[in-house]
Order: structure tokens, then sequence, then C-alpha cells
């Protein structure tokens, strides 16, 4: 039937992680013992002053419509933690409240690209961005990395992929799947490459920003001449543990925000109002709230890298941020396993849940084919197991 609907929806493809995180549940749901580490899905529960604030707004009667670019308050206290955690001067104009960062992204695209415009993308990204850009006529341009640059673009690397069809730049930092987080310097250096291009736009996904074990986190707007040609992306899914609050938000120039309303009130309209009083509280909050989980991550990052490093074979950074490790499983292709022949990611990813019953994401998903990314928003007792299975599962 595939050629009844659109050309747009047969292009597009399926979101790998979510796809392996549904194949996992089907499987302990036939009895398997499947550890998942595919989702990137932090295993807190929401803080409780977030849940008061939700119980509030329901006896207040927030139950009705809200404003397509979300509640002033919102807004508001958005502008002021862009200014507190980023140096940022945003106003209330230019801040958009959609359903989920994912929205926000989608709604970026399809205000700014025509067709054959082109968005440069760090390799490896977050394995929406190539899709999303598609999606909106726009021409996915990958500009690869490897584990030995700690999966970080140079500026030559930025420069010399620029075209006159080059419209923006989309990456995350800390990134999904690498936890890679871009420094200061390594920030004004690319900048230094775009400040030469005025008509080139810069996404910056900062979902993952509090979850960040280098002492330092930088907003790229944050550097001279950024501002007013970066969109900054955020939201409250990992940091606060609310990913199914569905709140994700931006700051930029006011008449990108200004489009992304006018999309916005086509397609889904304002964001859950509950929702958006809970996110006035969890943006409204010290950081320090998140200490113990920021903590909690730092450590099961320490313990994953120390026993994939034990593994022979596998090749690994030590990520600074977000909850995912993402190693460079080459060495593996062209061998057989257990008498499963590796080809690439693709075929070691379905090894491993078939033989060690682990779910991780293969590298292709995330524009980079030497890679798996495992995450570790889990327990440690899982975690530990998760890799006893895979050393075993991987011994040649």
């Amino acid at each position: 039937m595939n050629h009844i609907l659109s050309d747009r929806i047969n292009n597009l493809a399926t979101s790998q992680t979510l796809a392996m995180a549904a194949l996992a549940r089907e499987l302990k749901a036939q009895g398997k013992d499947i550890i998942s580490l595919s989702l990137g899905e932090p295993d807190f529960n929401t803080p409780d002053f977030i849940k008061e604030a939700v119980k509030k707004a329901v006896d207040e009667n927030y139950s009705t419509y809200s404003p397509v670019e979300g509640y002033l308050e919102l807004r508001e206290a958005i502008c002021k933690k862009f200014k507190r955690d980023n140096g940022l001067d945003y106003k209330p104009s230019q801040i958009v409240v959609s359903t989920g960062a994912k929205q926000s992204l989608y709604n970026i695209a399809q205000v700014m690209l025509n067709d054959g415009d082109e968005v440069i993308l760090p390799a490896p990204y977050w394995v929406s961005y190539f899709e999303i850009v598609k999606l909106s006529g726009g021409v996915p341009v990958e500009v690869p990395t490897s584990v030995d640059t700690d999966f970080k673009i140079t500026p030559a690397q930025l420069e010399a992929a620029i075209t006159p069809k080059t419209k923006m730049m989309w990456f995350s930092s800390p990134c999904n799947p690498s936890g890679s987080v871009y420094s200061r310097e390594e920030l004004t250096a690319l900048a230094k490459v775009l400040e030469k291009y005025p008509n080139i736009y810069v996404v910056a996904d900062e979902i993952y920003e509090h979850i960040n074990f280098s002492g330092t986190f930088c907003s790229i707007g944050s550097i001279p001449g950024m501002l007013e040609k970066t969109i900054t992306v955020n939201g409250v899914a990992k940091a606060f543990a609310m990913t199914g609050y569905r709140v994700g938000y931006i700051g930029a120039p006011e008449f990108i925000a200004k489009a992304c309303t006018k999309i916005q009130g086509q397609v889904t309209s304002g964001a859950n109002s509950v929702a958006q009083r809970a996110t006035i509280t969890a943006v409204d909050a010290d950081p320090s709230v998140l200490n113990h989980m920021v903590q909690a991550f730092h450590t099961r990052r320490d313990l994953v890298v120390g026993l994939l490093k034990e593994i022979p074979g596998v090749k690994i950074n030590v990520p600074e941020g977000a909850f995912y490790v993402f190693p460079d499983v080459s060495s593996f292709f062209g061998k057989t396993l257990k008498g499963t022949h590796i080809k690439d990611a693709n075929d070691l990813s379905m090894y491993l849940l078939g033989e060690a019953n682990v779910a991780t994401v293969t590298g292709d998903a995330f524009g980079n084919p030497n890679c798996i990314r495992f995450s570790y928003a889990t327990s440690d007792d899982i975690l530990k197991e998760a890799l006893r299975r895979i050393k075993e599962a991987l011994a040649v």
C-alpha cells in the first residue's frame, strides 16, 4: 500500500532509538531477560517540588487552551533562565514553547529551510536531525568526526563543509550520542568561521546542558556576534526527568520566533497547560537542585567507561556530558562471533540483542557507522550486568 502514501512519509526513516526500544519491549513481553540501554530517558522520578506545581496547576484549573507561543509567565521565566545559566539576553517575544524540543526543532526546519538548502550536521548527531531536515526539503551535509577527536568538528572541517547553499548548522552540546561538550574556546573558533557568513544560522541544542561533568558550560549564542544568528533549543525533559511532560522551547531572533509561532498555530497550538505551569517551577529552580542526579550520572559514566575499557577491541573516549557512551566497535567488523558474522554496527547491535539480551543503538542512526550507543541512565547493578554480558558476547 506504500504507493498510496506520500513520498514524504515513504522517504522518512523510522527513529532507530524508538525502534530498538520497541523491539526490546517486545522481546521482554515474550519473557526474555532484556536489558535496554537504547532509550535516552533518565531513570529518576520528576522532583517532588515540580509534582507539587502540577497539583497546584490542576487545582487552579489550568485546563483551557494556552497561548500558542506559551504562557507569558513561562516565557519570562525562560528569559531569566537563559540569562542566569547561559549569559543569553532574550525577550519573551523571542521565546516559543513547544510540545517537546523535537517539535521546536521541527518548527525551526519548517520555517527556515527551502528545498535544496544545506544544513551542516557534525556527525555523530541526534537521529532526528537528519530526518527533520530532509522532511523540510533541506539537504543534510554530514561532517564526520571520530573517537580520536572526542567526536568534535574543527574550524577547518566547518569551513570546508560550507557552500553557497549552506543555510544552517545544527549541533548538540553536550552531544547525543557522544556525550561530547564543546568548550568556550572551541565554540569561539567555530564562531570565527561563521562570522564570515552572516546568512548561516546555528541551531544549538542544549537539552543536556545540566548533565555535564566538565565543570563549565558555554552556549554558542553567548559568543560575541552569535546571538542574532543562533537559535537556542532547550527543554526540561532530561535534566528534570520530565520526558513525558513534553515541553521544549527556543530562544531565537524575533522574526524566527514569530514564524515558529505561526506554524505551531496551524499544527498543535499551545503546549500542555499543566505541563507549562510545572515548567515555570523547573526553570525558576537553581540548577543545584539537580546535583544528586548529575553526580549519579557521573559515577555511572566512570563505571561504564571503566568496564568498556576492559573489553578487547572496544575503543572508548571519556564523554563529558549527557548519559551516553559511544564506543568505536569497528574492530569487530568482518569477524565471526559465536557463529554470527558481523559486517557492521547494525549487525553488532542486533548480535548483542540476540546473544547478550542487551539493547543498544547502531551508530549508523547517528551518522557514525563505526560506533554503537549505550545509554547509562539506569542503575549501577543493571549496568554491571549488561557490561558483563556484552564482554562475554564479544569474547573472540
